[in-house]
């Protein structure tokens, strides 16, 4: 049964976090749309809310084709694969990820409005977004959250393909996900309600 929204995703899968209230724990929502989840489970867990910014590399010529992604705390993942049939040339790789590295900065700057970054450093990085169709972005998350201290880092999400599970658990400590679903095409699929948020909706959540 779909979920109304993401925040009523969010209250679902607090039912499954109980084992995460500590002072340790930060929520880190992934904008836009992890954010309103995350809040409802830092409301529920009574943990600090923040986020964790990425940025798909995607060819100049082909903008929907990520060639990588990049995250918070200079974190890098390249798809060799898409770069090698491309043919991207190193120069033109910088270019992108110059731009996508400035473009994530100003996000950054935007949503938490100019307050600092929460430190990570001996804490548990708990990173939620609204689902995983391929995991792709939330695998960015990881790596980035580790780069930046974390001591455990557990993803959480109401909603995802087996795929993409499998693809976080080699990345995460632990994956918590109460709706695991095979013929998931894509994870608007799952709410009643999944408009896009703006950026004003996702700083009144922060």
């Amino acid at each position: 049964m779909p979920y109304a929204d993401r925040t009523a995703a969010g209250r679902a899968l607090c039912d499954s976090l109980a084992g995460l209230r500590s002072p340790t724990t930060v929520v880190l929502g992934l904008p836009r749309g992890g954010v309103p989840v995350g809040h409802a489970v830092a409301a529920e867990l009574g943990a600090p809310l923040d986020i964790v910014l990425v940025r798909k590399l995607g060819l100049p010529w082909q903008p929907e084709l990520a060639m990588g992604a990049i995250g918070e705390g200079g974190t890098r993942v390249v798809n060799e694969d898409v770069v090698r049939g491309a043919r991207v040339s190193p120069l033109t790789m910088r270019g992108v990820v110059t731009r996508e590295r400035r473009e994530l900065e100003r996000r950054a700057r935007v949503l938490r409005g100019g307050r600092a970054r929460i430190d990570l450093h001996r804490r548990t990085a708990l990173v939620v977004d609204d689902g995983m169709a391929t995991g792709a972005t939330v695998a960015v998350a990881c790596h980035s959250v580790r780069s930046m201290g974390a001591s455990e880092v557990v993803v959480a999400v109401p909603v995802a393909c087996p795929e993409a599970i499998r693809r976080i658990e080699v990345l995460a400590d632990e994956v918590v996900c109460p709706w695991v679903a095979a013929d998931l095409g894509g994870v608007g699929a799952a709410y009643v309600d999944f408009h896009q948020l703006t950026d004003d909706e996702v700083r009144s959540f922060l």
